[in-house]
Formats: structure tokens, C-alpha cells, sequence
């Protein structure tokens, strides 16, 4: 006799409830629901938001709606399966996007869509979910929908959809009051889709979409900073065999600090920032889903923190780049990542190459000084160079407080040079004295020799000897550092 299988679905209000710690923050759920917005051609997508007399979060957009059947179907836990093909400007993947983001941040999820003037609403709750015990999707009457906060955001289109969080129970965390925690997540989140949604926002070859938050729209902000004097290095696509899509690589270096704004570095990270955002940006169709990395390829420090590689690759490629369910990280597969570390190796090279150090205008030179000199109203000051290649390594094998103490003894360099005996000593028959040549070059060596050695554990030798060239005291004594280059190769 045939044995039978047995039917056994999931419990609906365990695995609900479950499926909230998947790790969404509220910025990648909201993210999630915009993909949304886009895969249906919406222009538009509002986001509104209230603490008072009920705390909501709803995201509208003008795109091409759903009718009954559809939107039921979108409520499904799982309603398009990863395998299934989809069209090149589907922003999805696991069909559980809407669901589970949503339910991750609140305990009551709507959706409301509009086609042709015609609207119909679904609900899942999750405390309804509990009682009844079932996959309890709850269908809105028309006069329910009505009276579902922020309705009225869809009542002058044709199409569309609104989605709707209430019972935000994931919000308040850590925050005295639920109006500071919205505020503060609420600048979190446009921050957030400014950099990722930042191609669609400013029609980077695309449709452009606009974007708000209560109103307020929402600025692209350019991690590449494409619009100031970044260096944009040539396309290189990477074919994958048996597969269709191209992976396509778009090289970037920064400008200096030096040659931006306070506002300008602050909007980019800092100086802290430039350094931990440096790497690959990934995109899919465009879409920024991971960021700040080298993905193991180069260690992050000061002779990169300029680099930035954009990197974008087809929804075609998904299944070899590990995507998760958030979209919010992807590892490139063994033929992409052999090429990036090529390509790593190699970015610093070509007629179209400018190195990562400054360029410093007081100085009318492309080198990196050891001592700066920076110009005020009341006159000249000269300064240690504080961003130094050498110090910034030496900083980084140094904990806290003995940085802080080697910073301020420059510092204290700096700020006691005997400039009146200088002056005095220079116009007089006072001969004044350097060490011998021979002395300051078997240092610097030695300072090369320590880089090197690093340098060949990251698999950074490239980008560190063209590097020497533009840096004082090495760029002095280049045949040197090659000559110690070739010692350590051989002798370690």
C-alpha cells in the first residue's frame, strides 16, 4: 500500500512571530517596502509618520497597484519563489519583503492598493493571528479602509498603495519616549534611503523617483561624490559563463580632505568614515544593498580609505552573490572576487590613476608632506601633518590612550619649534647642521621596510610602492625602498 504523505504546515503564530528576528532595522524595512514601490513603476513614494493619538508609519506610492487577487497573493508568506525569473528592474527576491520587514518592526501590518479607482485592503495581526490560531488574513471592508490612518494619502490616485504599520512595538527601545525614538529613527531612515536609493533619486540612468518623509523630499547623496574633482577610472565588465548578466565595475577615488568642506566631510563620514567606508558598494539593479567592505581582499587603512569601487550586478546573478532575505548583504562569487582583487591590486596604475594622498594647494604640489603649512587671516603656521601615512599606521598598533598621548606630544612638537632662533640662526654666518644623509636614509628605510612587510601580508605591495612616490621622506630615496622591497621578498 502507498504510503501517504502527511500535510504539515507551520504554525501561523509561531513562525509570525519567529520571522520578526530575522534582523531587519527599521531603516532596511522601510527600504524593503520602497523596493516595492519601485518594481511597480511608482514616480512617487511618500512616507509619513505620527506618534499621536496612534503611532503609524505609512509608505504611498503611485505605482501600478494590485487588484483582490493580487493583493492577497502579495500577503503570502513566500509568494514568489527566489527561482522564479524576474523582470531585469525587479527590486525583489524571496517573495517574504513586504512581510516580514513590516512585521519585524510592528504588530499590525495593512496594505491598501488602488487600481482604477478601485480599492481593496488587507490585514495581517499578529494578536489575531494569535487567537484565531490560523493564517488569519483579515479582508478590509470599505468602510474599514476609510478609516485606517493615512487613507487619505491615496484618495487623489488612480493607482496605487499604501502600507500601513500600527502597534509599533519595536520602536521605543532604549528611547525615553516613543516621539524621541520616532524622530530619531524617522532621520535614521532618510538618511538611510538617500544613500541607497541615491541613483533613483537623481535618475542616474534610470526613472527618477521622488521621494519624502512627511513631507519633506528626500536629496540623493552621492557616496562616489561624482559632482567634486573624484577621479572616475574606466568600466570593466565581468561575464559569468553559461549565465546571462554582466557584473560591471566602476573604480572611484575620492578628493583629499583637504580639498572639501567641513560640510562636505561631515556628509561623507568624516575622517573616520573615509576610512571605514572605503571598498566595494554593491548594487542590484541599482539599488545599494551593501557597502564599506573589501570583502577580506585588502586590509582598510590610509593608503585606501580614498578607494571606492562601485560595483553592480544584474537580479539575473542573484543566486552566486548569497544574497539574504533583508537584501542587505551579498558576497561576490570566486570569479568576481578573483577579478576585484585584480583589480584592488592594480586600481592605483593607468593613465586616468591619481593617488589617494592630497594635493596640497599651499604647497602647489601632489606630495605628502611630513610638516604642512596652512594659512589664517593673522598669517602662516606650519603643522605636523597629522595624516601622515606613517603615523596613521603607527596609530593603528597603538590602544587608545597611547595615541592620544603620541598625538599630543606632536602636538606639543609642533607648538614649542624655536622659530625666533631659526630665524635668527638663518641670517647669520651660523652653519645650521642635518643629519648626515646617510643617517635619514637608512631610517626612512627602515620605516619602508616595516610598511612593506605589512603591505605583502594584505596583498597591498602595488598600491603601497606607487604610494612611497608622492610621500616625504621616501619619495627621496625610491631606489632604496625597491632595493628593500627586493630584500624582504627574499628574506622576509
Amino acid at each position: 500500500m502507498k504510503k501517504e504523505d502527511i500535510n504539515c504546515p507551520p504554525y501561523a503564530p509561531v513562525l509570525m512571530e519567529s520571522t520578526r528576528a530575522i534582523g531587519y532595522s527599521i531603516e532596511s524595512a522601510v527600504a524593503d517596502i520602497v523596493d516595492n514601490s519601485i518594481a511597480a513603476k511608482a514616480k512617487n513614494v511618500s512616507i509619513w509618520y505620527n506618534f499621536f493619538p496612534k503611532p503609524y508609519i505609512a509608505i504611498c506610492d503611485d505605482g501600478k497597484g494590485m487588484d483582490a487577487q493580487k493583493l492577497t497573493e502579495s500577503m503570502r508568506y513566500g509568494s514568489v519563489s527566489p527561482n522564479e525569473e524576474r523582470t531585469p528592474d525587479d527590486l525583489g527576491r524571496y517573495g517574504l519583503g513586504l512581510k516580514t520587514a513590516s512585521l519585524s518592526q510592528c504588530r499590525s501590518l495593512t496594505v491598501i492598493s488602488k487600481v482604477n479607482g478601485n480599492c481593496e485592503g488587507r490585514r495581517w495581526d499578529l494578536d489575531h493571528i494569535k487567537r484565531t490560531e490560523k493564517w488569519s488574513l483579515e479582508q478590509l471592508s470599505e468602510e474599514e479602509m476609510s478609516t485606517v490612518c493615512a487613507f487619505e494619502k491615496l484618495r487623489d490616485l488612480d493607482n496605487g498603495t499604501l502600507v500601513i504599520w500600527n502597534e509599533l512595538d519595536k520602536l521605543k527601545s532604549g528611547s525615553l519616549t516613543l516621539e524621541n525614538a520616532m524622530e530619531e529613527k524617522m532621520l535614521s531612515v532618510k538618511k538611510h534611503l538617500e544613500l541607497v536609493f541615491h541613483r533613483y533619486l537623481s535618475g542616474d540612468g534610470i526613472s527618477k523617483v521622488i521621494m519624502s518623509i512627511n513631507g519633506v523630499r528626500l536629496e540623493p547623496f552621492d557616496p562616489f561624490y561624482v559632482s567634486k574633482s573624484t577621479v572616475v577610472m574606466d568600466d570593466e565588465k565581468i561575464e559569468i559563463p553559461g549565465r546571462e548578466g554582466k557584473v560591471v565595475i566602476r573604480p572611484y577615488v575620492l578628493p583629499h580632505p583637504s580639498n572639501l568642506s567641513k560640510d562636505e566631510l561631515d556628509k561623507l563620514g568624516g575622517k573616520d568614515g573615509l576610512r571605514n567606508l572605503q571598498g566595494f558598494y554593491i548594487y542590484r539593479n541599482k539599488r545599494l544593498l551593501t557597502w564599506g567592505t573589501w570583502f577580506k581582499l585588502i586590509r582598510m587603512d590610509e593608503f585606501s580609505k580614498l578607494a571606492r569601487v562601485r560595483v553592480d550586478i544584474p537580479n539575473s546573478l542573484d543566486d552566486l552573490w548569497t544574497l539574504d532575505v533583508k537584501k542587505s548583504t551579498a558576497y561576490p562569487p570566486e570569479i568576481v572576487k578573483t577579478r576585484l582583487k585584480q583589480l584592488v591590486n592594480t586600481m592605483s596604475n593607468g593613465s586616468k590613476r591619481t593617488w589617494t594622498f592630497r594635493q596640497r594647494k599651499e604647497l602647489a604640489d601632489n606630495v605628502v608632506h611630513i610638516w604642512d603649512k596652512v594659512e589664517t587671516r593673522e598669517g602662516v603656521k606650519y603643522v605636523v601633518n597629522m595624516d601622515h601615512p606613517v603615523l596613521e599606521t603607527l596609530k593603528g598598533r597603538l590602544d587608545e590612550d597611547a595615541q592620544k598621548l603620541l598625538v599630543q606630544y606632536l602636538h606639543t612638537i609642533q607648538n614649542n619649534l624655536p622659530f625666533n632662533n631659526l630665524h635668527h640662526d638663518m641670517h647669520s654666518d651660523v652653519k645650521i647642521l642635518h643629519d648626515k644623509e646617510n643617517d635619514e636614509k637608512e631610517r626612512t628605510k627602515l620605516m619602508a621596510r616595516q610598511i612593506i612587510r605589512q603591505a605583502i601580508k594584505d596583498d597591498h605591495v602595488e598600491m603601497t610602492l606607487e604610494g612611497f612616490k608622492s610621500v616625504e621622506p621616501f619619495m627621496y630615496y625610491i631606489d632604496e625602498i625597491m632595493q628593500v622591497y627586493a630584500e624582504v621578498k627574499i628574506n622576509g
